[in-house]
């Protein structure tokens, strides 16, 4: 049984024949190709467009590396397109492989060769442009002052936790331990032992992942890359930034590296799509707060296999889950703070709260407060106590591990379980 990633074909029609080159970014395997290639092919094909019209190229493959060189690639699609109507769909794979190494070493001052031939397909009204990428320093980044306004990104990520139960032949509660463990990508669901699913993710971030970061940016200190790594992971939902992470090195590792290589190292996790960062939000001061910030990784299977799946600390992989539903779902995320004041013994007194996210699209706002339990009146009080002090109408809500029927307190605050989040994708109006 495959993954139907519905979502993603629904946001893919929604954009078709828009004049834009469809950017379709996300982390290495995670199901880019198939969801372009399998999934999108197939409703262009019933909805009657010919074979002769798709026209489909992976650029990473060996026998299509001739057409890594732009000029080589827009003579290929001018002999494949022809004059009639169309439309045709153009659907390329990799492209990140048809930039240069002077590209990519930001020694060319003229526009990225790929660019201009994607560019290029946009003035001819028959064409309708599909591409996929696993660099966000030359798609997601670059995507509207490249195609100088004209280019539309879809992020991909691995299975969400109710893709995943499309595969999975058991209950939500065996599904939950598994996915919690093992994470999204895609071809676990053909492996059908641990040890397997074990060994394809370590080596999944040491042969795909570490050596493409090291490669594509020509990193020297390996060892240290590797370290930045394994100090985020060791951190997910934890408050952190270069400085610290650069201390770290100091006093933890005995060795010696600046916050501007930390801060080099950690961006071009970021451009490999292996983490994300969350900004902290003043909610009351309605303005960001610079550092510390969150970071939460792309998949969490990717996060335990690098540790060696020794620190599966539930509560922690349960708000990355969270966190990665909500931008699946397409949420903007930032981490809440809000400031209560008191005055006590004639002082002023401020303490900050945190709100584990703030989730916005378009007018929509939602605090969200992840709970891995709230099995004590003190721990009711602790989880909520942030919410309750923010006071504007935007619905807040605190999802729990325990499995409870949604309910709301007299302060407003609504309480659901995990399950249910994660498995209605309308769980936030309930």
């Amino acid at each position: 049984m495959e993954a139907s990633r519905d979502t993603y074909i629904d946001n893919l029609k929604l954009r078709m024949g828009n004049g834009m080159v469809k950017v379709i970014t996300g982390v290495r395997r995670c199901g880019k190709t198939y969801l372009l290639f399998t999934l999108f092919r197939r409703f262009l094909k019933e909805s009657g467009i010919d074979d002769a019209h798709i026209i489909e190229l992976a650029l990473d493959v060996r026998e299509n590396a001739r057409y890594r060189d732009p000029d080589e690639l827009d003579r290929y699609l001018a002999n494949r397109i022809g004059d009639d109507e169309g439309p045709y769909y153009v659907l390329l794979d990799e492209v990140q492989y048809a930039i240069s190494e002077e590209e990519l070493r930001g020694k060319s001052k003229a526009p990225l060769g790929i660019y201009d031939v994607l560019n290029g397909l946009l003035h001819r009204r028959n064409v309708d442009v599909y591409v996929t990428g696993s660099n966000s320093r030359f798609l997601s980044k670059d995507v509207m002052t490249e195609f100088r306004g004209r280019g539309d990104e879809i992020h991909v990520m691995p299975l969400s936790f109710s893709e995943f139960m499309q595969n999975y032949d058991g209950d939500r509660y065996q599904a939950w331990a598994e996915y919690m463990l093992y994470g999204g990508m895609p071809l676990l669901a053909s492996m059908p032992t641990d040890e397997q699913k074990a060994s394809y993710l370590s080596r999944l971030f040491d042969e795909v992942y570490l050596n493409d970061v090291i490669a594509r940016n020509h990193v020297s200190k390996t060892q240290e890359l590797e370290d930045v790594i394994d100090i985020l992971a060791s951190s997910v939902g934890s408050l952190t930034n270069p400085h610290k992470i650069a201390a770290t090195f100091g006093s933890v590792l005995q060795s010696s590296i600046d916050e501007v290589t930390v801060k080099r190292f950690v961006g071009y996790l970021e451009d490999a799509f292996l983490v994300t960062e969350a900004v902290r939000y003043d909610i009351k001061g309605r303005r960001y707060i610079g550092t510390p910030k969150k970071y939460y990784y792309e998949d969490v299977g990717l996060r335990n296999a690098r540790l060696g799946f020794r620190q599966v600390e539930e509560s922690h992989l349960m708000e990355n889950v969270i966190f990665n539903e909500l931008r699946m779902r397409g949420y903007g995320v930032d981490v809440g703070v809000v400031e209560r004041r008191r005055r006590i013994n004639g002082k002023d007194e401020r303490t900050r709260y945190e709100v584990d996210f703030v989730a916005n699209r378009g007018f929509r706002r939602y605090y969200i407060q992840s709970a891995f339990n709230m099995d004590t009146d003190e721990k009711r009080e602790q989880e909520k106590r942030s919410l309750r002090l923010i006071d504007d109408s935007f619905k807040k809500i605190v999802v729990v591990k325990d499995v409870v029927r949604p309910y709301m307190d007299n302060a407003g605050v609504l309480t659901m379980g995990l399950f249910d989040f994660l498995l209605d994708p309308n769980s936030l109006d309930m």
